[in-house]
């Protein structure tokens, strides 16, 4: 790595523009940390497609890797160390080949590669001593991310959703927005799986379920098996296939889906509302891709609606809400403006 520093000064200022891109992009930090599934597969490819920006591109990889990790972790004193070490070392060769370094600005950046070097070093070296060992992973409006977690369970992620855990405990994750899951069941041992949301905390063996944790409520809706709640008040609920529950500080609500109830389910990447009105289904979609909803006729409010809406593209949605009942939703200044 260090041989490649020389090269790194020689750089064109095009190059140096580049880096200075890469570091504010967050769409970049996001493959840096294996965050977010379509932005590691952009970068993978513009990687391929694009060799001669290699060294820039890892270059920037061990700044953001470095700076993220700890941002105090190195003092002044140890990369200025590392600093002269290294620079004596290029000043040595280039004076043998009678060469002199050329711009001051030239060695500022060369600290700033030193820095991040040894920043990777402290990581590989020092990694478990920092690591609090928290795996999350998000998503941005309008995108869902499949997973699958270590022990074979699948997650699917809705929009504008987080879950997280612990590597030493990943059968207990946590929750914030909207998921289903299809909990692997372990029969040599019958190892729980838990989701906990601010309200609820879902005892599963391995079962099919969505779970909605949005407004300080939460919606859990089964498919498959069976599972136990503990609610935050204590109190405990089993759930059989078909039925859901809707908790939160102020009401509870347990019942079997018929054709009469009020509810909603994403799956497949498919909300299926069954009497919702339209003002509570456009709060799914704000949820899912962060635009609020303005309605020109508050009559258009009450208006119900009843199956299934496609939510992986933002104007596939709409046109399904508008058809199913007789609306025009327009997209003004980050609004949904329904007629």
């Amino acid at each position: 790595m260090f041989l490649n520093i020389v090269s790194y000064i020689k750089m064109k200022e095009t190059n140096d523009q580049f880096l200075e891109k890469l570091l504010n992009d967050s769409s970049f930090e996001n493959w840096v940390l294996k965050n977010n599934k379509n932005d590691i597969v952009f970068w993978s490819t513009y990687l391929k497609n694009n060799p001669d920006k290699l060294e820039v591109i890892f270059t920037a990889r061990s700044i953001v890797g470095g700076i993220l990790f700890k941002k105090n972790s190195l003092s002044d004193v140890f990369v200025d160390e590392k600093f002269n070490a290294v620079l004596e070392k290029i000043q040595l060769q280039e004076r043998q080949k009678g060469i002199k370094l050329a711009h001051q600005s030239k060695i500022k950046t060369l600290k700033i590669a030193i820095a991040s070097i040894a920043a990777i070093f402290l990581l590989l070296f020092a990694f478990n001593g920092f690591d609090d060992g928290q795996v999350t992973y998000k998503t941005g409006f309008g995108e869902t991310l499949n997973l699958k977690l270590a022990d074979g369970t699948s997650v699917v992620l809705n929009g504008n959703s987080e879950i997280s855990y612990q590597k030493n405990t990943p059968r207990e994750v946590k929750l914030s927005g909207e998921a289903y899951f299809i909990v692997k069941s372990i029969p040599s041992t019958h190892a729980k799986f838990w989701v906990l949301t601010d309200d609820i905390k879902v005892e599963v063996y391995g079962t099919q379920f969505n779970v909605r944790s949005r407004d300080q409520k939460t919606d859990v809706l089964l498919d498959e098996g069976v599972i136990n709640l503990v609610l935050e008040n204590g109190e405990n609920k089993q759930m059989i296939p078909g039925e859901l529950v809707s908790y939160s500080k102020e009401h509870l609500t347990h019942k079997k889906i018929d054709k009469s109830l009020k509810y909603a389910q994403w799956k497949n990447s498919t909300y299926i509302f069954n009497n919702m009105p339209l003002e509570e289904v456009m709060k799914y979609i704000e949820d899912t891709y962060g635009l609020p909803s303005q309605f020109e006729n508050p009559e258009a409010k009450s208006l119900v609606l009843s199956g299934g809406i496609p939510n992986e593209n933002l104007n596939i949605c709409l046109t399904a809400i508008q058809k199913s009942v007789g609306v025009q939703i327009q997209i003004q200044e980050d609004k949904l403006i329904i007629n």
